[in-house]
């Protein structure tokens, strides 16, 4: 398996720690969040200091609530490991 992978794009491939993974999805879920929040401020009605004007601001401010720093601590995840990762293949380059 990792002949063929090798052959196919040229190099190999590391082993999948899921970091991709995490990026993939922690990009996802923190974009959901914001489109939650956009939402409620803007179509359903807006955001006042007493809340959301309306049921559906209200179910799209918790899904904001909860999408948002979720996604921000998958995403940071992602890319510690993505860091860690590019800083681990320039040490074993040189």
């Amino acid at each position: 398996m990792d002949e063929a992978r090798a052959n196919r794009t040229g190099k190999t491939e590391e082993a999948d720690d899921g970091t991709r993974a995490l990026l993939r999805s922690g990009g996802g879920i923190l974009g959901a969040g914001v489109l939650a929040a956009l939402l409620a401020a803007t179509v359903f009605g807006g955001i006042s200091r007493e809340g959301p004007h309306t049921n559906a601001g209200w179910l799209s401010l918790m899904a904001a609530m909860m999408c948002l720093p979720f996604g921000l601590m998958l995403f940071a995840l992602g890319a510690a490991k993505w860091f860690r990762n590019r800083r681990l293949r320039r040490r074993a380059a040189r």
